[in-house]
């Protein structure tokens, strides 16, 4: 039985529920971190609609807002396979600084007046790709700061400020671009990267590389620890190649189902009968639930407990969707959609299996692996989604995700169970 450093049984392993958020806000570089990254979100968000105003304020095309939006998620499935490699082989706080000031210089290009939309776009991907290596190191580094113990807690923390971010930025967001123009709205979020660069830069202390491997306990195939050449295939061999790195992957990619209802939120509403407020509310509920769910799943439970309920919970997921199936109301489907992304706070353990499993020389690698499958997993989803209702209504597909995440989230845990069985004991 683990011990802490007074020699008694340690309270996560004897079923004793993790202390508070405060215990790791109480570790300055973790919360100086934190903090940063918060605003940053904040002021992407704001971003984000800024963006969408300033694109159709240009075109007055839908298609092109909508293209243009995309655009802030899906260059980062490519910038996370090809640059993900770089979070394991420059310093990271080195890393995090330079990119938040490349972005600071980008987000600041595209105030500039009367840009085409062709160079908007480009400054976009510029900034989106940048971001991908900087989300890997800054993930990877947390790992460094927090003791083993303290890292549920916080990815729980900065899951759930991360949700409540989001609601808040969408929320704010129209207000602000309306009250200050979408171009000042971006040199806003540019601000942001200034500051958090001078956070990180002062307030997170300079780690040296891992040069060496270090086999996981988990390990299939463990390797010599030796120092060798690094390759950029080293994060997806390792990752593919260790059955319970690629279970807990299907765990995490198993969000893309769960998504599909954001995609679909304005069909639903108007098959409920709603408007634009419909869809505004719909669209809340999710996170919402998410916020909560994350919140209970790191407060409330035990270490032990989290990984029991891991399977559960991903097999759970996809039944309040399922609910879905006859359009029971509006109040009905966002209570719906709420349990769906509470039950998604499951997600906190998959994350701390996979970084404490995966070797500290690829875990940047390999974190931006995760992320990039998880954005696949949520292109396919939302697609899969939209051409179902091509010949359904949109109730049908929300709760033909909601099947299919209940069938794969079962046929996930049962693996899981299968290789890597809880003991009874530690219940």
């Amino acid at each position: 039985m683990p011990v802490d450093s007074t020699g008694q049984p340690d309270a996560e392993t004897v079923g004793t529920p993790a202390p508070g958020f405060t215990a790791v806000l109480r570790i300055r570089e973790f919360r100086l971190l934190w903090l940063a990254d918060i605003q940053s979100l904040l002021g992407d968000q704001v971003a984000r609609v800024a963006l969408s105003v300033l694109v159709f304020d240009s075109t007055r095309s839908g298609l092109a807002t909508a293209a243009v939006y995309a655009l802030t998620f899906l260059p980062a499935l490519v910038g996370s396979v090809l640059l993900g490699h770089l979070a394991d082989r420059l310093p990271r706080r080195a890393l995090l600084v330079a990119g938040d000031l490349i972005r600071a210089a980008l987000l600041a290009a595209m105030t500039i007046p009367h840009l085409s939309i062709t160079v908007l776009a480009s400054l976009l991907v510029l900034s989106v790709l940048v971001g991908t290596p900087w989300k890997a190191a800054e993930s990877a580094l947390v790992v460094d700061i927090l003791p083993k113990s303290d890292y549920p807690m916080g990815l729980g923390l900065r899951s759930a400020t991360s949700q409540a971010a989001q609601l808040a930025g969408f929320a704010v967001g129209g207000l602000a671009v309306a009250a200050i123009g979408p171009r000042t709205a971006l040199a806003v979020d540019a601000a942001t990267f200034l500051v958090s660069a001078v956070v990180i830069r002062l307030g997170v202390r300079c780690r040296p590389l891992v040069t060496h491997l270090t086999p996981s306990a988990t390990s299939e195939s463990p390797e010599p620890q030796h120092h060798r050449q690094r390759h950029w295939l080293d994060g997806p061999r390792a990752v593919f190649g260790d059955t319970r790195l690629r279970t807990l992957l299907a765990f995490s990619w198993l969000l893309g189902l769960i998504v599909v209802p954001e995609g679909l939120a304005a069909p639903y509403a108007a098959q409920l009968g709603g408007g634009p407020q419909s869809v505004g509310i719909l669209l809340a509920s999710g996170p919402a639930g998410v916020l909560v769910g994350t919140v209970l799943y790191t407060r409330c439970l035990s270490a032990p407990t989290r990984a029991a309920l891991l399977g559960p919970f991903a097999a759970a997921a996809g039944l309040p969707l399922v609910a879905c199936l006859t359009a029971p109301g509006l109040i009905l489907s966002c209570l719906f959609w709420a349990f769906a992304g509470s039950f998604t706070g499951y997600q906190v353990q998959v994350v701390t299996e996979f970084v404490q499993t995966i070797s500290p020389h690829i875990r940047g690698q390999g974190i931006a692996i995760a992320s990039a499958g998880l954005l696949g997993a949520q292109g396919v989803g939302l697609l899969a989604g939209g051409l179902i209702t091509q010949f359904a209504a949109p109730s049908t597909a929300i709760a033909a995700a909601g099947g299919a995440a209940v069938v794969l989230g079962s046929a996930l845990m049962l693996v899981r169970y299968r290789h890597h069985p809880i003991d009874p004991a530690e219940r």
